[in-house]
């Protein structure tokens, strides 16, 4: 019976990881941001759970400046962002430390 309390207090709970598609950087989910293309429109998934294709961005001002201006979120998105929508996330970026 000890034998079994023991592995059981070494194993870890799984955590799932995503890259940071600037950075190229492996995180923990909850520790990126998600952004969603439902549609048209590119918004922020706060709760990751919306439907639609998403991408994972590190919580960086480097990061999301980095998405914006290669054109990297549009190719992970499969999509063309407006110019509207561009600003929008550039807005959300700029509130990041």
């Amino acid at each position: 019976m000890k034998a079994e309390d023991n592995i059981q207090a070494t194993k870890q709970k799984y955590v799932p990881e995503r890259t940071c598609i600037a950075c190229r950087e492996t995180r923990g989910k909850r520790e990126l941001v998600r952004l969603v293309c439902s549609g048209h429109i590119v918004e922020v998934d706060s709760r990751g759970k919306q439907p639609g294709r998403g991408v994972y961005i590190c919580p960086h001002k480097e990061c999301w400046e980095t998405a914006l201006k290669n054109n990297r979120l549009e190719y992970g998105l499969r999509t063309k962002l407006s110019a509207e929508n561009r600003q929008l996330l550039l807005e959300y970026g700029r509130c990041l430390p």
